[in-house]
């Protein structure tokens, strides 16, 4: 994994006054905020607040209806490089026990972001190095449905980093996966973020993420962007409030923090 070069000046993700709808139901509405290089941004807010939209209208994987979304510098409906973006979706460890690829045919999809021909000797270093990066090297031949939940979530991170990304998203990652295998994804996450990945995580587990996260998206419709952790921390009631309602959160009585 190279370290980027990009100023954390530089943006690499912006949304600018973007409402989304489904069936003319509202779920996005007036967003504007802008993830910078470098940084490392929790998306949180309750079940059907919005979060995994935003996402995916941030990789193009859903039309903007109203606003201008531009990913590294480009508008969204322009962008073409996306072997600079890498995306983990919800539910990506939830693969069947008989599902006949293996770990390194499962990485090696990820090629396909840089819409090229394979090239045979090369790929399978890059699928190697992908493996390394996460520590599943030793798996290469397994079969992902043979993994546990921990190890394909590593699998799925390797395949989102084998085009080199400067944009990591990851949807709700650790859904499923049991609490060692979480802390030691979180680790994996600060790791690639000093070396300049900038992230973008979908969560309801900010406990956890809370000391390498360093800006805090609200969302359920509107968005309240908070550009730095202590800025959240600080934060009244009513934004707590949203994470009341997420899986596994017990409400406490709040005032400031």
């Amino acid at each position: 994994m190279k370290t980027s070069t990009r100023s954390k000046k530089d943006s690499v993700l912006s949304y600018a006054g973007v409402s989304f709808a489904y069936r003319e139901q509202p779920v996005i509405e007036k967003a504007s905020f802008t993830v910078y290089a470098g940084d490392f941004v929790a998306f949180i807010g309750p079940n059907g607040s919005g979060k995994s939209t935003l996402v995916r209208l941030g990789l193009g994987l859903l039309p903007v209806q109203q606003g201008k979304i531009a990913l590294f510098g480009k508008p969204i409906k322009h962008f073409a490089d996306w072997g600079r973006a890498g995306y983990v979706p919800q539910k990506a460890t939830s693969i069947d026990s008989t599902f006949p690829a293996t770990v390194e045919e499962v990485v090696g999809l990820g090629l396909l972001a840089e819409a090229r021909w394979p090239r045979l000797r090369v790929d399978k270093k890059r699928v190697k190095d992908a493996l390394r990066r996460v520590d599943m090297q030793a798996y290469a031949k397994r079969r992902i449905g043979k993994l546990s939940g921990g190890q394909q979530q590593r699998v799925m991170i390797a395949r989102a980093l084998i085009t080199n990304p400067e944009l990591l998203v990851l949807d709700e990652p650790t859904a499923g996966v049991d609490q060692a295998h979480q802390l030691q994804f979180y680790t994996l996450l600060k790791q690639l973020n000093d070396e300049g990945v900038t992230i973008i995580i979908v969560t309801h587990d900010l406990t956890r993420i809370s000391k390498h996260v360093t800006k805090v998206a609200c969302i359920d419709r509107h968005v309240t962007y908070h550009q730095s952790h202590e800025e959240f921390c600080s934060c009244d009631y009513g934004e707590w409030h949203m994470l009341d309602h997420a899986p596994g959160h017990s409400h406490k009585k709040r005032g400031k923090r």
